[in-house]
């Protein structure tokens, strides 16, 4: 768990956002585009952006059918993006599974207020119905969205976060090679201010979400 300033590069993308394929173990697809510095010693599991991220202009579809104007619908709302493929074999399901952990560990108001999104990455199959079916054994309250591939990539884009459409692997399974990384937006400005890696626990966000409800540093 590291503290980590970013320079003025880390507009375009974040140093740790390496594409991954869930399951396949490799982690080295393409160099980081941002400069990154760390501080020696620091142990914390976000990284705090001095230039915060501009919430992506994301209309896509929900689990029930319905169209998601993520910036409308999260607007001064605490909001966690992560995106990701029901298929994903363990990175996809082990973060879901955190971050509804240390949602519940909150109180029923704080809650209600935060928002949790899923998006896939692999939108040919995680229809609504399917991701519907697949957070409901996560968190009924996470918003799945689906939608055309091209839109979703260009959304993640703009947070840094390479993702490449699926392809088959050596098996013949269907893979995802995306980032990994979890983004928190400020209920105060809507910007996508702390970032997390896939090795943030249960413990870091159930000690870090009642500050990223507040629109504080974690």
């Amino acid at each position: 768990m590291r503290k980590k300033t970013f320079a003025a590069a880390a507009l375009l993308a974040v140093a740790s956002l390496t594409l991954s394929a869930c399951g396949s173990g490799d982690n080295d697809s393409g160099d980081p585009v941002a400069v990154v510095s760390e501080e020696a010693g620091a142990q914390k599991a976000a990284t705090v952006l001095d230039k915060p991220f501009e919430k992506p202009d994301l209309v896509l579809t929900d689990t029930n059918g319905e169209e998601y104007d993520l910036r409308e619908q999260t607007a001064g709302r605490p909001t966690l993006i992560y995106f990701g493929y029901t298929h994903c074999p363990d990175v996809c399901p082990l973060t879901m599974s955190n971050l509804a952990v240390a949602k519940k560990q909150l109180p029923q108001e704080q809650q209600d207020e935060l928002r949790i999104v899923f998006v896939t990455t692999d939108p040919e199959r995680d229809t609504s119905a399917a991701l519907g079916k697949w957070l409901k054994g996560i968190d009924s309250q996470v918003v799945g969205l689906t939608g055309d591939f091209d839109t979703i990539q260009a959304g993640a884009r703009t947070l840094g976060i390479s993702i490449d459409p699926p392809r088959k692997d050596d098996n013949g399974k269907t893979v995802s090679d995306h980032g990994t990384q979890v983004v928190a937006f400020s209920p105060k400005t809507d910007g996508g201010y702390v970032l997390y890696g896939e090795d943030a626990t249960v413990e870091d966000y159930t000690k870090d979400l009642p500050k990223i409800i507040k629109g504080e540093n974690p």
